[in-house]
């Protein structure tokens, strides 16, 4: 595998899970489906010696072509909002999910092996509130070979809209990026990424890829 030639699907389903279990039905020719605010409901149940209903097992959609990568689930009311999706024919270049580095809700980062070199990969969600962001910031991450952070980060800048004329909050994306040598990914086309349901409000470019 040529890591120049990833092919990478990125989008915010908005806890829609038939449209994810569509992606993961029809995308084959991706390597990694980049997800935030997956679905998280009941996948089976399991019989159980305290619980006459039997216990409830929560998960996000999966599907034997794909392996699934998210942060363990610790609240049943806070689920992780973002997953990984990465397509099994790469299952032998030993991916990882490394909690041990960022155990965050909203930030997936996994490892992975290519030509006997260790590379990681960032997958991001940032609310309103920037959250994930400002966690990424405050901590102490010493690794290099850092790819590819993408994600749905919430924040408006001319630099990627060249409808918006302003920026917010973008200072603290940008520093993170060029403290792993990453570059914005211009596209070839410029669209909108986040399309309002109110024909009064704008259009967005919210979802970023830094390479």
């Amino acid at each position: 595998m040529i890591i120049e030639n990833l092919k990478i699907y990125l989008q915010n389903f908005q806890k829609n899970r038939l449209l994810i279990k569509t992606l993961l039905e029809t995308q084959k020719n991706f390597n990694m489906l980049f997800i935030q605010k997956s679905s998280w409901s009941v996948i089976w149940t399991i019989p159980s010696f305290s619980n006459k209903e039997e216990d409830k097992v929560i998960g996000t959609p999966n599907h034997l072509n794909w392996i699934t990568f998210s942060r363990p689930n610790t609240d049943d009311h806070d689920y992780p909002r973002v997953v990984t999706y990465i397509n099994i024919y790469l299952m032998t270049m030993y991916f990882s999910l490394r909690k041990d580095i960022f155990n965050h809700k909203d930030i997936c980062c996994f490892s992975f092996f290519n030509n006997s070199s260790i590379f990681f990969i960032i997958n991001i969600y940032s609310d309103n509130n920037h959250s994930a962001l400002k966690y990424f910031k405050d901590t102490e991450a010493n690794i290099h070979n850092v790819l590819i952070i993408a994600g749905n980060f919430n924040i408006r800048n001319s630099n990627w809209d060249s409808s918006y004329s302003f920026y917010s909050y973008s200072n603290i994306l940008v520093e993170i990026a060029d403290s792993f040598n990453l570059t914005l990914s211009s596209a070839i086309q410029q669209v909108s990424t986040w399309y309002s349901n109110n024909k009064n409000n704008f259009n967005l470019v919210i979802d970023l890829l830094f390479l």
